[in-house]
């Protein structure tokens, strides 16, 4: 799945981004808004891991969503 598929149906995606990341609280999903570039960010900070590392971990989880 890619990208656009993921932004466009993002009500849909919010449980699944939940599960993945169970730090991100609802606001922070609804914030989001299907902007990856948003995902990384609060991946980034919530986790406090590097940006490359978030971004690996965002395309990873793109990949399992098939």
């Amino acid at each position: 799945m890619n990208w656009d598929q993921v932004a466009g149906n993002w009500k849909q995606m919010k449980g699944k981004v939940r599960e993945q990341w169970g730090d991100l609280t609802d606001d922070d999903i609804d914030r989001i808004a299907g902007k990856r570039d948003q995902l990384i960010g609060l991946v980034q900070e919530r986790y406090g891991i590097q940006k490359d590392i978030a971004e690996t971990q965002v395309k990873e989880w793109e990949k399992l969503l098939h």
